[in-house]
């Protein structure tokens, strides 16, 4: 097992992560880009048809008030069984519920005391850092990521990316920016040192930096900016992990920040935002010894990244759920 330094770690290798028999798969049947990428994510996946479920959100909300967000998850969890350990719903928008996103409302309910004052401390997941394979059986919790659908191409393309990350290992490399941004760094404690772990063919860069380009071998990818440089100067490896610390990267479809979408169309497979201000605790964020530690232990995208967040409720978990590259 790999030590890193710096955070806690999880207390054994997880059984088998989650696999497509687990995943239901939700479909804005008001969405024609919902419906079709949907069908092409269970052909992709083999998804039994059995964990397909269609509701209707018209007009696209960005944000659901509370109401609105009952009677969504109402019609999801009456479909589902209890093997069904995950959600990802094949939409952009809606992306929040109140101050909370949509992924940690359905998974963890929906906190509206925390609108009051979005930079308090959120309640902690029970699920951080965890070894479960279950977190539903274990937790009570289904997880739950978006699969954004703006463009029907780029969205078969991050489906294709998370398929092709299992058959082969790949030589990479995990890329830890601490920034010129301060504030926007307070996780850098977390990055693990520089490294190889040749096991993984795995090599890890604790830098000094405000951007990198011109690399090719990206596995992780985590930063603090408002807005992340040189993307269209790098590639990245199927299964690619990538996010960066900032405020609203989680406003999938606003402009004032770097929207966590623009990790999706440089070419990552999963990443993560925050919806709300959350300040810069760095619970509300991705830690990056967890993160990194689970996902090369066989986690999935959607399972790394969840037990990497201490307090989720105000992240948004986008990209395509079932990537695993180090399950072997």
């Amino acid at each position: 097992m790999l030590a890193f330094s710096g955070a806690a770690r999880a207390q054994h290798v997880p059984a088998a992560g989650l696999g497509p028999a687990q995943l239901a798969v939700v479909i804005n049947d008001d969405e024609p880009n919902s419906v079709e990428i949907g069908e092409y994510y269970r052909k992709a996946r083999g998804i039994p048809a059995a964990n397909m479920v269609h509701v209707r959100i018209p007009h696209r909300p960005r944000r659901l008030d509370a109401e609105q967000f009952d009677a969504l998850k109402a019609q999801i969890d009456a479909k589902l069984g209890p093997d069904i350990q995950a959600v990802l719903m094949v939409w952009t928008a809606p992306y929040a519920v109140e101050c909370n996103s949509l992924t940690s409302a359905y998974t963890l309910g929906l906190d509206s005391s925390l609108c009051a004052k979005s930079c308090a401390p959120s309640k902690p997941s029970s699920y951080y850092n965890s070894p479960s394979a279950k977190p539903y059986t274990d937790y009570r919790m289904r997880l739950s990521m978006l699969l954004p659908i703006e463009s029907v191409e780029a969205s078969k393309a991050l489906i294709d990316r998370g398929v092709l990350a299992g058959f082969a290992m790949p030589t990479g490399t995990a890329y830890f920016l601490t920034t010129s941004d301060a504030a926007r760094s307070s996780r850098a404690r977390f990055f693990p040192r520089s490294m190889s772990v040749p096991s993984k063919k795995l090599t890890i860069k604790n830098l000094q930096a405000d951007s990198i380009e011109q690399v090719s071998d990206i596995m992780v990818y985590q930063t603090g900016l408002t807005h992340v440089p040189k993307l269209d100067t790098l590639k990245f490896l199927p299964g690619a992990l990538a996010d960066h610390l900032t405020s609203q990267g989680g406003e999938l479809l606003a402009d004032a920040q770097m929207s966590s979408l623009r990790w999706l169309d440089a070419g990552a497979t999963a990443s993560y935002g925050t919806v709300s201000e959350p300040c810069n605790h760095w619970q509300k964020f991705p830690n990056s010894t967890v993160l990194l530690g689970q996902y090369l232990r066989g986690s999935s995208a959607i399972e790394a990244y969840w037990k990497s967040v201490a307090w989720p409720a105000q992240g948004v978990f986008i990209g395509e759920p079932l990537a695993a590259p180090y399950r072997r």
